[in-house]
């Protein structure tokens, strides 16, 4: 049995009526767009924009192009970092002993002292705010041992991500033969980096201090200076070197959307922060993205339950989706609800219970599991003699 819901969408009003039912996101929905945004006007060698939900690109210039990225190679260290602190691997109060190759590093730093203790939570933020080559060699040691361990690790997430145009050589992006990245790659990575809540906690940052031993200060200030001069712009990371150019990839939302920009290779520092506003600006003055299937509320949908205490389950999508288009586009989509055979108890929370089928145009555009929101026991034998008699007493 099907459930069938419709749903019709003017963007340009911001009309949707379903959004109090569902609201949802899917990996891998990707709608193609040409954006009418003039390329050539870029004095950046590559450039790339595109919504952070549905992966959709709005604008690009050579945004394959396989070029150094200088220190925008942190994002992948950086998310490496977080996904071992969320596996448990690591924890922000533990204390780090810094490697005189480490402390050595120099370049971009946030001048850590040899056999010095630091918090992991203050090596994240240095890196985060200040691009510091020292605390990346020192979180890549103590998570594989050795740099060289690391970036093998940094390489296998990147081939995960399908990032198909990057290639590390280390954890820092300081010059080394063989590593590049790409435009488009630059986005798709730091779109994983900010499904890690924590690292807001540090990227919004404007200025703070790194503490050293026997009380040392290090001032330090966010190398994106969008985060305090963009509406809107949260999270970010600058890059520079004479291979490289200037370089940055900076995220931004309003209203709910959230776009990524990337330039690679700008001519000049204001270049890059000019460009990437552009791009911001024109993304949010000609674009819009409605939830209308939401993760975090549950679906009003009744599933029915066999031998449970419950008689009727509640669920929720596995993920949001979202629908991404210019402001005055119409868009008409049709949800269909397809329960699994039998919902038999006892069931646990998270289990998968069904699936939502989303079409556009006849055409299905996604397909998201949907979940058990509770957990629901099997009756015990007395619960089922006594139903049955609760039944006879009508007869």
């Amino acid at each position: 049995m099907k459930k069938i819901f419709s749903a019709f969408f003017i963007l340009l009003a911001f009309l949707l009526t379903i959004t109090s039912l569902f609201g949802f996101s899917v990996k891998g929905t990707v709608f193609a767009l040409t954006s009418e945004f003039d390329n050539n006007g870029f004095k950046s060698k590559s450039v790339y924009l595109m919504d952070a939900s549905t992966q959709t690109e709005i604008i690009q210039k050579n945004s394959d192009a396989r070029m150094p990225i200088a220190s925008m190679t942190k994002i992948m260290t950086l998310l490496l970092c977080f996904e071992a602190k969320e596996r448990g691997e690591i924890c922000e109060n533990e204390l780090i002993t810094v490697s005189e190759r480490a402390a050595g590093m120099g370049g971009s730093q946030i001048f850590l002292e040899a056999n010095g203790q630091y918090q992991v939570e203050e090596l994240l933020k240095g890196i985060t705010i200040a691009s510091a080559n020292d605390a990346c060699v020192a979180m890549a040691e103590r998570l594989c041992g050795s740099e060289e361990e690391f970036v093998v690790k940094m390489n296998e997430r990147a081939n995960e991500l399908q990032m198909n145009n990057t290639c590390f050589s280390n954890c820092t992006g300081l010059p080394k033969q063989g590593q590049y990245s790409s435009a488009k790659d630059v986005a798709i990575m730091f779109n994983e980096l900010i499904k890690h809540q924590e690292y807001f906690k540090y990227s919004r940052i404007w200025m703070d201090e790194i503490k050293h031993p026997k009380d040392r200060i290090t001032q330090i200030s966010n190398t994106n200076k969008l985060i305090k001069f963009y509406n809107g712009c949260d999270s970010g990371k600058t890059g520079y070197t004479s291979e490289a150019g200037h370089c940055l990839v900076a995220s931004a939302v309003r209203n709910g959307m959230r776009l990524i920009s990337v330039v690679i290779s700008a001519p000049e520092s204001k270049t890059r922060f000019s460009e990437v506003s552009s791009m911001f600006n024109y993304g949010f003055a000609n674009y819009v993205n409605k939830i209308i299937v939401d993760a975090k509320k549950p679906l009003e949908i009744e599933v029915n339950v066999l031998g449970g205490k419950k008689d009727v389950l509640e669920v929720i999508p596995e993920n949001s989706l979202y629908l991404f288009s210019k402001k005055n586009d119409k868009r008409a989509v049709d949800i269909d609800f397809e329960p699994i055979t039998k919902v038999k108890a006892p069931i646990n929370k998270g289990d998968v219970v069904g699936v939502l089928r989303v079409y556009e145009n006849s055409v299905e555009i996604a397909c998201i599991n949907v979940l058990a929101n509770e957990s629901i026991l099997q009756k015990t034998y007395f619960e089922i003699i006594q139903g049955i008699g609760n039944e006879w007493s009508f007869i």
